[in-house]
């Protein structure tokens, strides 16, 4: 069974989604911690509810960087993961952390990647009139939302339907996807401490 380390920011819709596929044992995995840099994030809701052990760290609370780094990187440690996910962890990761978890911490981003890296994503598809939109999942790596793709699922810009609805969408999407890769890292159909292709990619298009 994996061990999960999920690191979060805010609602923690992505991290529940994992959650409940880890206890319908549709993913041999088990989430082990969870960590945020927000006191607030309603995710650590979701972990208490499920009693996982969550642990805060404020990076508001550190003058430097580097001692935020530091208790990051002894937090994740402390859970003896196999994987470290990214859902919705709002802060850039520095060296310290992506050399740490290199080939064993992935990231989920709301956006076809290499289109979009960074904030805003939503609105940049609707900036561009993009009729397609969709989400990626990703090995993190020093640079920003650069690392290989592992996964990518699609859906169709409805440009009679509002941003909220369109993020919505992107939401549903992130929760098929997210915990259906973990799944498949888990089962080790898909190896990420090999070299990933593009050819390996894993596509996906949905129709909601």
């Amino acid at each position: 069974m994996l061990r999960l380390v999920v690191l979060i920011s805010g609602s923690g819709s992505n991290l529940q989604a994992i959650i409940d596929n880890c206890e319908s044992n549709n993913v041999d995995a088990k989430v082990v911690g969870v960590i945020s840099n927000n006191s607030k994030a309603f995710g650590l809701k979701r972990a208490k509810k499920h009693k996982i052990p969550a642990v805060v760290i404020d990076n508001k609370g550190y003058k430097y960087r580097k001692d935020f780094d530091e208790k990051l990187l002894y937090e994740i440690n402390s859970f003896m993961p196999d994987l470290v996910v990214l859902a919705g962890f709002m802060r850039i990761l520095t060296p310290l952390i992506t050399s740490a978890f290199k080939g064993m911490m992935i990231n989920i981003h709301p956006s076809l990647l290499p289109k979009y890296p960074g904030m805003n994503t939503h609105q940049k598809v609707i900036d561009n009139k993009d009729y397609e939109h969709g989400v990626s999942i990703h090995l993190v790596s020093e640079e920003l939302d650069a690392g290989p793709i592992i996964a990518q699922a699609k859906i169709l810009v409805n440009y009679n339907q509002t941003i909220e609805v369109l993020i919505a969408r992107i939401h549903r999407a992130e929760h098929i996807l997210f915990p259906k890769i973990i799944g498949m890292i888990a089962s080790q159909v898909i190896d990420i401490k090999k070299p990933l292709l593009n050819e390996n990619i894993i596509y996906e298009e949905y129709d909601f």
